[in-house]
């Protein structure tokens, strides 16, 4: 596999730095930067990868149930283009700023890429604790945030899906509100966005994809470091969507799961931790604590980290994973199920304990895949049946992996940096075959 992509670069063309080399967004322009530098990446790409393209903020008044007008502020990160519409999910957190929301665009760029799907990345989202608002006032938030951001979204523009924060009914209202301000209260613009409810457009699977596509991963890549599903021991950093989706697939498939964290604690459970029962505790509860079964118990956080396994699965916020929490992680695999939750540091001594670290952008891809599939549908007017979406879901994450490790070892490079090259080659190609405008 040839993954040189190098070119004469263009005058003058140097790549940008952040301006804090601590951010987020740091971050994912040197994880393209140290990826760009072993695959040759021409020196413009680079450039043109280092920034987004728009960077779009926004400020709108919602009436809040009291009768009281709170004012709001949203973002929309349209990072790149080259190989199609802006793809990008979005996310209601109280924490939210523009540093995160660049960074986390851009790592959306390289999953559409590494993934062949012909989207370019985009994010967004409120600054906003979704819980502490009512549904009346979560839906005015989405309407009124749809209608400022409605000249920079559609279609075949730049479709927003779920995130932290969102889901299927978020993604119905931005439907909804985009539809009656465009003139068109049917179908035919639905694909304005993608994870929407069965009933408002939405596909099969979508629920459950990105912890699907994570074990598609896994059974790809664990045969080379002689690791089956079943037998395998795996402890969970966050058990929201993607974690509980992907640990009861894992545990049907034999694996046992012996540590949980989500933000108010973490629980044990030497012989397993039963996964049915704690994922309807937290649809209930909303988190683990105070969740009681046999053999299970309370753990401090180092003695969660510490917890000997076969494979960790960090599925929460970002940079969880720092120098602290590499040290002590007792495991051979680390799978990246959320977006950048390992720093640069942290991922240096991983690599110096032997311990494999396969990244989001491939094991955090079944989600904007199955978004893929679902504006797919809303395009041609069909509804495909599970079977069908499983299996072209499968066949992507597979191929996306098979990719990775071929690069890996083409290279002589980790999984990390071979997942970038095989995204940043197929950007290349494109750049280099359109040119650049002018």
């Amino acid at each position: 596999m040839s993954i040189d992509v190098s070119s004469p670069p263009l005058p003058g063309a140097e790549p940008l730095a952040p301006q804090d080399p601590g951010s987020l967004f740091a971050m994912a322009v040197d994880n393209v930067n140290t990826a760009g530098a072993l695959c040759h990446l021409p020196e413009y790409v680079g450039a043109i990868l280092s920034q987004p393209k728009n960077e779009i903020i926004v400020h709108f008044p919602v009436r809040l149930d009291d009768g009281r007008y709170r004012i709001f502020k949203g973002y929309r990160i349209q990072h790149n283009n080259v190989l199609g519409p802006y793809k990008g999910g979005i996310r209601y957190h109280p924490d939210l700023s523009l540093d995160d929301t660049k960074a986390l665009a851009l790592w959306m760029t390289m999953k559409c890429a590494l993934m062949r799907l012909p989207f370019g990345g985009a994010k967004g989202g409120v600054k906003i604790d979704p819980r502490s608002v009512s549904s009346a006032e979560l839906m005015r938030v989405t309407r009124r945030f749809t209608t400022a951001l409605a000249a920079n979204i559609g279609p075949e523009t730049d479709i927003p899906a779920p995130d932290v924060g969102t889901n299927s009914q978020v993604m119905d209202w931005m439907m909804d509100t985009y539809l009656n301000t465009h003139g068109n209260s049917g179908i035919g613009l639905r694909h304005v966005v993608t994870g929407k409810s069965i009933a408002c457009g939405g596909s099969e699977e979508r629920d459950k994809a990105t912890g699907q596509g994570l074990v598609y991963v896994l059974l790809e890549l664990l045969p080379e470091f002689k690791i089956k599903l079943s037998g395998m021991t795996v402890s969970l950093l966050g058990f929201g969507n993607v974690a509980g989706y992907a640990a009861s697939i894992l545990t049907a498939a034999g694996a046992t799961v012996r540590a949980v964290m989500d933000h108010s604690g973490s629980i044990i459970g030497s012989a397993g931790i039963p996964v049915e029962p704690l994922r309807s505790y937290v649809a209930q509860h909303g988190s683990i604590a105070g969740f009681a079964a046999p053999g299970v118990r309370p753990a401090h956080r180092e003695e969660f980290y510490r917890t000997e396994v076969d494979l960790f699965i960090p599925a929460a916020l970002e940079r969880m994973v720092d120098h602290q929490v590499a040290q002590w992680l007792n495991c051979r695999i680390v799978a990246e199920g959320g977006n950048g939750p390992t720093t640069p540091e942290a991922a240096a001594i991983l690599r110096r304990r032997g311990i494999t670290l396969l990244p989001a952008i491939l094991c955090n891809a079944g989600g904007v895949t199955v978004s893929y599939l679902e504006w797919v549908q809303n395009k041609t007017g069909v509804h495909w049946e599970a079977v069908h979406v499983d299996r072209e879901l499968r066949k992507t994450i597979t191929l996306a992996a098979r990719r990775v490790r071929l690069a890996a070892h083409s290279l002589d490079t980790d999984m990390c940096n071979a997942a970038f090259c095989v995204a940043l080659e197929h950007i290349s190609r494109s750049y280099q075959q359109r040119g650049i405008f002018p």
